[in-house]
């Protein structure tokens, strides 16, 4: 089976490209910005035409897209998360027509949960910012092209490489440039919201599922944990984990994106009916990993 990852060397794409590697009977491509890619595409930017032509020659029986900005400005995000799924079908309809596409969306498609409820996929969309709307956008673009494809709709993702940008894998650099130190502060904003937190490996095993699974599937699925969680505990579990002795303060100044959305949780029973998956790491798991991961890297600090 031949495989065809875009974004391999990110995040999530490494965690996919690596599930697929251990499979027998795959060949698998990466596609992305990176000089060594065996396709080097930018969607942001990529010829419909030449895409397709690149496609040809790879011959996929399985895409998995994992590109997407995170919601770094709203041009970007259009770019990105909005055209650049709109030119991949365009241009695996002329190329690769009946090869299966995985497209990653997000759970900021539904937009503000209803305290105690988990959302299903038929649920309205109303997402609040530019990232949501223009994974919204992709989703759809994807869901309308005509081809076997399915988009997993991921919640939030945690586990061991998680970026510095990311309020996980920012957490755990802070904590780790604060040390051991007693009197160390760091701080945040407000924490009591709920999220939907997935370990990256079990999303990871959910989109090669997805990829290889035989006959139709539905056009969306939720991918996440399926509980909703304090992002405090997070917070505090990684506290837990590093062994920081100092003080988490939340009088900082939190995210505008993560402000309108107080509770996100994902019913996942449709990915559990339809690739007979479901999460096998806690997010304890995930939180010990990740730590694990952390490096020395210097990047600005997020907030959540």
């Amino acid at each position: 089976m031949r495989i065809l990852v875009l974004g391999h060397t990110g995040y999530l794409g490494r965690h996919i490209a690596e599930q697929f590697r251990a499979l027998g009977g795959v060949r698998l491509f990466g596609a992305g910005r990176d000089p060594a890619s065996d396709l080097r595409v930018d969607l942001a930017t990529a010829d419909t035409g030449r895409l397709a032509e690149a496609l040809a020659d790879l011959s996929p029986d399985a895409v998995v897209n994992c590109a997407g900005a995170l919601g770094a400005d709203p041009v970007t995000d259009a770019e990105v998360n909005a055209r650049g799924p709109a030119v991949l079908c365009a241009a695996l309809r002329k190329a690769a027509p009946t090869a299966r596409l995985v497209h990653l969306g997000s759970a900021a498609e539904y937009g503000a949960g209803e305290h105690g409820v988990r959302v299903t996929e038929d649920a309205p969309t109303r997402p609040l910012t530019s990232y949501g709307a223009t994974k919204l956008a992709g989703t759809v673009a994807v869901v309308s092209s005509g081809l076997d494809a399915v988009v997993l709709r991921v919640g939030n993702p945690v586990g061991p490489g998680a970026g510095p940008l990311s309020l996980p894998g920012g957490t755990a650099l802070r904590l780790r440039r604060a040390g051991t130190d007693p009197d160390a502060v760091v701080r945040f904003g407000d924490l009591s919201a709920h999220r939907d937190f997935v370990d990256v490996r079990d999303l990871a095993r959910a989109a090669v599922l997805a990829a290889t699974a035989s006959g139709p599937l539905p056009r969306v699925l939720n991918v996440g944990g399926g509980r909703a969680v304090p992002i405090r505990d997070l917070v505090h579990g990684l506290v837990s984990v590093a062994g920081f002795r100092g003080r988490i303060d939340e009088a900082g100044v939190g995210s505008a994106r993560s402000a309108g959305v107080t509770w996100q949780c994902s019913d996942i029973s449709a990915a559990r009916a339809a690739l007979g998956w479901e999460p096998r790491f806690t997010l304890t798991d995930a939180l010990v990993a990740l730590w694990a991961s952390v490096g020395a890297c210097e990047e600005p600090d997020p907030v959540p």
